[in-house]
């Protein structure tokens, strides 16, 4: 690899598998300030695949000094030239698909085949459809009351954004981190997780392609030791105007507490506990398929996971029965050694530890395994079949955190209001499902629920890109990303009024 991080992997910036990571700051690869550097490690085999530059404090200002700088001029693009460096970008990182992207995916986070491709396609339409943002910015003519005054308000981008972005879908919320902010005008800091630093350099590779230009997009990972400190300097420096952060609902709380410290806005889309209401009339099959794929896709390592089911009472066995013969189908193992898995690794060891900790936890307390045996497989043992948790209460661990595993826990009820209540009964409130026949009741339904979004015969997993995704408040933190609603997270009002000379004014 070459001093500017050209490999000889596709394009700009592409390095192999096992070849260092370097940091990207306006617009050059680079090591750390200090020469630090982690490994990052393949958590089916538990042994390092490459190292890793480690930002530190000192390389967090140098790019956010360089994001500032080239705010003045990105901010002032045509949309026609921001729309198209994104659409390139689509194109590119499309083509990743057929080069390093698969195994750069499968090594870092255990991604399967399906994983994979829902990645970086999601991704692909993620650039497409916010290019489309691009002349939706728009502004408004407001009536005056005055004489002789015409009042505009205009939508301005925000400055330089701080964009922190997970490993659970790499590619996928990497872009959303970062293509509304950017179509808007802003300028992006990127912390990446650092489990994943190359399946999230991905995007920034596409889009330095494309024809990004430099220091509009810095990325910058950092060591777990270093991470809280240069954070934590990244969120209160006061060139940075905004962050966003999807992640746990632990480190929301501490980065929210950073931002009030200097009262900056937060985009924060943290943990979900989603319920799915079964009511006695629906329809069981569509209802055990929406389950199955909402609770089991990327081993459960969603946020916006099935973990709750509400059944109605007089469904519970029927429901149970289908679930279980429809799990049965479901292929486990370890992905490198068979490419058609559905379910591999969860994303450590560590994790897997904490799964089998609150199975254990609700089976002392009287939960019923229905299937699994709370063992792990593979060569770092973070392999886990599906379990299904009957007999989960409110007074249970398992019915209020949230597992991010496998698990698909069972609670019983009798009356839509008591369902309600149960779905409700967690601080989480990012997705929920309701399965009817009765379209208006289940209507009814869905708006009682206290969640971000409901889907009516659907399952919790699904977003689009036009969407305005988030919860409403809680352990699942508050803002919206997608569609008009990131433009408005992302840009300001600004009130300009113009007014006629010979104006007279009294006081």
């Amino acid at each position: 690899m070459g001093a500017d991080g050209h490999g000889d992997g596709q394009g700009p910036g592409s390095t192999g598998l096992n070849e260092p990571q370097q940091l990207f700051i306006d617009g050059s690869y680079c090591q750390s300030s200090d020469g630090a550097a982690f490994s990052v490690v393949n958590p089916m085999t538990g042994k390092a695949i490459y190292d890793c530059a480690s930002a530190s404090v000192d390389d967090y200002d140098r790019a956010i000094r360089s994001a500032s700088l080239a705010f003045n001029s990105w901010s002032r693009t045509s949309p026609t030239t921001r729309r198209l460096i994104f659409l390139k970008a689509a194109d590119i990182l499309e083509g990743y698909l057929q080069g390093d992207a698969p195994a750069i995916l499968s090594a870092e986070v255990s991604a399967t085949k399906s994983w994979v491709r829902l990645n970086i396609l999601g991704t692909v339409a993620i650039l497409r459809e916010t290019a489309g943002l691009v002349t939706h910015i728009k502004g408004e003519i407001v009536p005056a009351d005055r004489p002789g005054t015409t009042i505009l308000i205009e939508r301005e981008p925000l400055g330089v954004v701080f964009a922190i972005s997970p490993w659970n879908a790499p590619v996928n919320l990497t872009a959303r981190a970062i293509a509304t902010p950017l179509i808007c005008g802003n300028t992006v800091i990127l912390k990446p997780s650092e489990f994943s630093p190359k399946s999230q350099h991905l995007v920034v590779r596409a889009l330095q392609a494309a024809g990004l230009p430099q220091g509009c997009v810095n990325f910058l990972p950092v060591s777990p030791d270093r991470t809280p400190a240069v954070t934590e300097y990244a969120v209160k420096h006061p060139s940075v105007r905004h962050v966003n952060f999807t992640g746990s609902d632990r480190v929301g709380r501490i980065i929210a507490g950073w931002a009030a410290t200097c009262l900056k806005r937060c985009v924060l889309e943290l943990g979900g506990k989603a319920p799915v209401i079964v009511l006695e009339d629906a329809n069981l099959d569509d209802a055990v398929e929406a389950v199955v794929f909402g609770a089991l896709a990327n081993a459960g390592q969603i946020c916006m996971s099935t973990e709750r089911v509400l059944l109605h009472r007089s469904i519970a066995e029927p429901f149970k029965e289908a679930l279980l013969r429809r799990i049965k189908n479901i292929k486990v193992g370890n992905h490198e050694e068979d490419s058609e898995v559905t379910i591999s690794g969860l994303f450590n060891a560590a994790s897997a530890q904490r799964v089998q900790a609150l199975l254990e936890g609700a089976v002392s307390s009287g939960a019923k395994l229905l299937c699994g045996d709370i063992s792990t497989s593979g060569p770092n043992k973070t392999i886990m079949a599906p379990h299904v948790v009957d007999a989960v209460t409110p007074d249970m661990g398992i019915f209020h955190k949230e597992s991010f595993g496998p698990i698909t826990c069972l609670c019983l009820f009798d009356t839509d209001e008591e369902a309600i209540e149960l779905a409700n009964k967690t601080d989480f409130s990012l997705c929920a499902a309701v399965f009817s026949r009765d379209m208006m009741r289940a209507l009814d339904v869905a708006r009682r629920v206290k969640a971000g979004s409901c889907h009516v015969n659907g399952p919790t997993v699904y977003i689009e890109a036009t969407l305005p995704n988030g919860g409403t408040g809680g352990s699942s933190g508050y803002g919206r990303f997608g569609g008009i609603a990131g433009v408005y997270e992302f840009t300001e009002p600004k009130i300009i009024s113009l007014c006629k000379s010979g104006m007279r004014y009294a006081f």
